[in-house]
């Protein structure tokens, strides 16, 4: 009976040890925001012998993107416009494991409203706790394990504020502890642990409607650790440290739709906005002071999708639905695509990438930076897919409008 007791727990260790080291997707875009995966080579085909549906769990509408876990897949929703939804489920199974939620609806302006007044921002995990932005402002943090509530901030309530026109958009940015985040009435730093504010900086973001659509991102620029922030009227830098700007150029677009998470490239950084074409800057530093100068500008809009980076070269969805390759020395368009759907996101392994076509459509293509070479396409949903698709380990995680769909691809 002993032999068979230790036979049975070893024959487990193999499976717990696989499981510890699975691949996760944390935050907005991946684990370092750039949408990368870095796993053994995916596969060339989504054909049924490659791709096979594991489970559908339906949901409420949401647009946050799921937040993957080493055995937990965390989903939200907006249900009976009245109240913002949390689940953990079991991310083999489907299965929910707790649920949390509180009052949280509104309504976004009527030009808008074809696209929902539901949740819109994507959680952050920092391997403990998951960091869930509500529409109306609010922060709550949950504990990953049980789903209890750790603690939350209530922005409108502590700066005074009367809240965005368009929701809590911004995804958080964990890091060394802290939490970054572009909310009502600016860039916010809040300690992990207790919620308690670091420091407030960037007060005059806003723009016309009020709030932020853009994410921040943690870059080391001219020998200097610094967050990238686009707010509605310009890109900067902020140091984390102290909240303070550093350098910051105007981007024009239209209606302040700066939208992009902002692309690092070295000392670079691209961003492309509605209305206001693609702009490179590089950052530099001089006894003066750190500065950013145009590289380059041209008349190629983006509109809500940010781009990838393969090779060296930048790969963007735009405005017109085209797809487009640009050369980041030049700005120049190596090829650009008949239309897609509104929206794309992306996930990159090799010079593969995996794009979620907001019409519901898969799609696989080599990034190739003399023409578009698509190695297949499938069709998952026919309700939109605006959130921003979640690949680790061989699984794809599909957050439909109505449903949260797991794929298994190998």
């Amino acid at each position: 009976m002993r032999f068979a007791y230790f036979l049975a727990v070893f024959s487990l260790w193999p499976a717990l040890s696989v499981a510890a080291d699975r691949a996760q997707w944390t935050q907005w875009r991946g684990n370092d925001r750039t949408c990368s995966v870095a796993q053994s080579e995916w596969p060339t085909s989504l054909k049924p012998e490659h791709l096979k549906e594991v489970y559908k769990i339906p949901l409420g509408p949401s647009y946050s993107g799921p937040i993957v876990s080493e055995n937990k897949v965390f989903v939200t929703e907006t249900v009976n416009k009245e109240n913002e939804v949390t689940r953990a489920l079991d991310r083999d199974t489907g299965k929910e494991l707790w649920k949390v939620e509180w009052p949280g609806a509104m309504s976004v302006p009527f030009f808008a409203a074809a696209n929902g007044s539901w949740i819109r921002a994507t959680p952050v995990f920092d391997g403990k706790r998951l960091f869930v932005p509500g529409m109306l402002d609010v922060l709550v943090t949950l504990d990953a394990e049980t789903g209890k509530e750790l603690w939350r901030v209530d922005f409108r309530e502590k700066f005074e504020t009367v809240g965005q026109t368009f929701g809590f958009v911004c995804s958080p940015l964990v890091d060394e502890g802290f939490i970054y985040v572009q909310t009502s009435g600016g860039l916010v730093k809040l300690n992990c642990e207790t919620g308690e504010m670091a420091w407030r900086g960037l007060k005059e973001a806003g723009g016309m409607m009020g709030g932020a659509f853009s994410s921040p991102m943690l870059a080391t620029l001219a020998g200097t650790k610094q967050l990238v922030i686009q707010t509605r009227a310009k890109l900067c830098g902020v140091s984390p440290e102290s909240g303070e700007e550093l350098w910051s150029v105007a981007i024009p677009s239209f209606r302040d739709m700066n939208i992009l998470t902002p692309t690092i490239i070295g000392d670079r950084i691209f961003t492309s906005s509605y209305g206001g074409g693609a702009l490179m800057y590089e950052v530099t530093k001089s006894d003066a002071g750190f500065a950013a100068s145009e590289l380059w500008k041209n008349k190629t809009e983006a509109y809500m999708s940010s781009p990838v980076v393969v090779d060296g070269k930048i790969y963007l969805h735009l405005r017109n639905r085209r797809f487009c390759c640009l050369d980041p020395a030049t700005g120049e368009a190596l090829w650009r695509t008949t239309p897609f759907g509104e929206y794309w996101s992306m996930a990159v392994n090799g010079t593969k990438v995996l794009a979620l076509d907001s019409a519901g459509d898969l799609i696989l293509f080599d990034a190739n930076p003399t023409e578009y070479k698509e190695i297949d396409k499938f069709h998952v949903s026919d309700a939109s897919t605006w959130a921003h698709v979640a690949v680790a380990d061989g699984q794809i995680f599909v957050r439909a409008l109505d449903s949260l769909i797991l794929y298994d691809w190998k």
